[in-house]
């Protein structure tokens, strides 16, 4: 057994991100500022995208973006229901309705054909996921969202180096990155919208800050207009440029970062090729991608140990673990106000029962590897 606990994941910052962040709070500069500017202009130039705002958070990039396309009472939004909560509750907040699509059980991507079955006339937006970050199948849904007028927000909070075809996903849809402590590139906290539209950028930009009609940030005033006024009331999620040069700062090395998790991902499929009962992900087919390996995820299809008991018995040997994620509409809120039932999502339901992140950071080493596949072998062998 290790003798040091590997943790499901640790943020990986190093002696230059911390400098970026010392020289912000020598700048006299701390909130939405030039750093800000900065981290939107590289990450539209290495995504493709047109415009990027960021906010504090990737959950304050769904509430705004749904506000900005105008979703509200009345209207249905379709998204996997094996998603972060954050995104179910931003659209029972809004008034809308989640309406949830089953995904493929192998790649647990959610698909056109799922997708197209959950269209009324109420549909108002589709929200696939990039889920652990393979793409989905793009052209596909966009057909599908285009034959019936609908916008499609992306979330790629996975999904930073993901290509779809050659290209980075994102270009033409509103696109929702994460920063988040345990994500590819972090801020600590933090989000990015990513768009083409630029009647959506101004929109999403009045909503970030207060419903002001300019941004915190001005690039030709270097600062916000003393005059300006509430267009429509808004809300504050403004990221710090503390925030923004950490991130700008990881940014730079991104591929960097997925070369080092694609590289320990390879490793983890090699030695569990020969595990029963434990069963990664498969990777989608059909196209091209490049996946950006946010998490690694096993099933763990056992009538001998469930999935909590597992990961219980990998803590026990100094091994850490991770749920991505409890299906949405199995909660208990939406169990019991919008009368979801088990055996509504088939695919989505075995797999929530049965999904395991397993430690993936840069930091890791092919040993750290092979301490959690001897951990799992050890732990399935004695059930």
């Amino acid at each position: 057994m290790r003798n040091e606990f590997l943790p499901f994941t640790k943020p990986v910052v190093t002696d230059n991100d911390i400098q970026e962040v010392v020289g912000v709070l020598k700048s006299g500069w701390l909130t939405n500022g030039p750093k800000n500017a900065e981290f939107e202009e590289e990450l539209c130039k290495y995504t493709g995208s047109k415009h990027g705002v960021s906010l504090a958070s990737a959950t304050g990039c769904m509430h705004v973006l749904l506000k900005a396309l105008g979703i509200g009472p009345g209207d249905e939004v379709i998204t996997p229901s094996l998603t972060w909560v954050s995104t179910t509750n931003l659209i029972c907040l809004s008034g809308a309705t989640p309406v949830f699509a089953d995904i493929d059980r192998d790649t647990m991507l959610v698909t056109p054909e799922t997708i197209e079955t959950c269209i009324t006339e109420r549909t108002k937006a589709i929200i696939p996921v990039h889920y652990t970050g393979a793409p989905v199948d793009l052209d596909a849904i966009q057909a599908i969202a285009d034959k019936h007028g609908i916008p499609i927000i992306e979330d790629a909070a996975h999904a930073l180096g993901t290509y779809y075809k050659g290209r980075h996903i994102g270009q033409g849809n509103s696109t929702i990155y994460s920063f988040h402590a345990i994500k590819n590139i972090t801020c600590g906290e933090g989000g990015m919208i990513a768009t083409d539209d630029d009647e959506l950028l101004k929109k999403i930009k009045m909503y970030k800050f207060h419903g002001l009609g300019i941004d915190a940030f001005d690039r030709q005033n270097k600062g916000r207009s003393p005059q300006a006024e509430v267009i429509e009331p808004g809300y504050k999620y403004n990221l710090t440029d503390i925030c923004a040069a950490l991130g700008l700062s990881q940014l730079r090395r991104i591929d960097e970062i997925n070369a080092k998790r694609t590289a320990l991902a390879m490793k983890y499929r090699e030695l569990l090729a020969d595990v029963d009962n434990i069963l990664p992900l498969s990777d989608p087919t059909g196209y091209d991608f490049k996946h950006a390996w946010h998490l690694f995820v096993v099933r763990v299809d056992s009538d001998k140990i469930s999935r909590d008991d597992f990961m219980v018995k990998l803590k026990e040997k100094n091994i850490g673990s991770g749920i991505h994620f409890r299906a949405n509409h199995l909660q208990k809120y939406y169990r019991e106000n919008m009368g979801f039932k088990p055996g509504m999502l088939p695919a989505t339901e075995w797999n929530s029962d049965r999904i395991c992140s397993l430690p993936l950071f840069p930091a890791m080493t092919e040993d750290d590897v092979q301490d959690v596949v001897t951990a799992i072998k050890e732990v399935m062998a004695n059930v």
